[in-house]
């Protein structure tokens, strides 16, 4: 199977301090991988690379395209798209608004079709439609950060940190709802320190420490490696 998002020896520097050494990773289509690691081992800056946010060398490929000098609007437009760990939603507008910006570059007139199944897929956001983004709970605000990343119709999906501040009840909701874009033929790359939870949605997984990818396999196995239960799984 050929990847949908390829990376191949991406390094990425702040200033001189190199923060990505030589990482290479892809994510096969209707796949969901994640990036497990401490902080600050530079999972958000790979993802930064990719949408476009920060320079790099090496190759980053979507769908056999070299997205180098491409700008941020034109990855999006061919299908990628980022959920940022902070969310930045729109606070001040309703949740129905910022669902509908995230449509802003489509052309097409299945909007409202797609307004509709994000209300089925999160009701949470339908009963609460008409209120303000920054009146949401914690749980809503990133159901609504992937609803509107939804609304783009992304062929993959990028999502940094997504069970970040949230309590353990709706932790298990939103990785449900990630694991469910598989059935739409929705591709994840995930970024997330909640190991465990990571690994159990994921097909495959890396390990990025101090900006270098130090293991990798599918999901099931580094769930039961031992060494990286002592590390980043502590006990069941």
């Amino acid at each position: 199977m050929s990847a949908l998002l390829s990376l191949d020896n991406v390094s990425v520097a702040y200033d001189k301090a190199e923060a990505v050494r030589k990482a290479s990773l892809s994510v096969e289509q209707g796949r969901i991988v994640t990036v497990i690691g401490p902080n600050g081992a530079g999972k958000t800056t790979l993802l930064m690379a990719t949408i476009g946010l920060l320079g790099f060398s090496g190759r980053i490929a979507f769908d056999g395209v070299d997205l180098s000098g491409l700008e941020v609007e034109e990855r999006v437009e061919r299908g990628l798209c980022l959920v940022p760990e902070k969310r930045e939603l729109f606070a001040e507008l309703s949740v129905l608004d910022n669902l509908r910006l995230g449509a802003w570059s489509r052309r097409d007139r299945g909007v409202a079709t797609d307004l509709a199944n994000v209300f089925a897929r999160f009701p949470r956001l339908d009963e609460r439609r008409r209120q303000t983004a920054g009146t949401l709970s914690g749980g809503e605000r990133q159901m609504l950060a992937l609803g509107r990343a939804l609304m783009m119709r992304p062929r993959l999906l990028m999502l940094d940190e997504p069970s970040l501040g949230l309590a353990p009840l709706i932790v298990r909701e939103i990785f449900k709802a990630i694991a469910s874009l598989r059935e739409i033929g929705v591709s994840i790359l995930l970024v997330e320190q909640n190991a465990r939870a990571a690994l159990q949605t994921a097909d495959y997984g890396y390990i990025l420490e101090t900006g270098e990818i130090t293991r990798a396999g599918p999901a099931t196995e580094l769930l039961a490696n031992p060494a990286l239960i002592a590390t980043y799984l502590g006990s069941r």
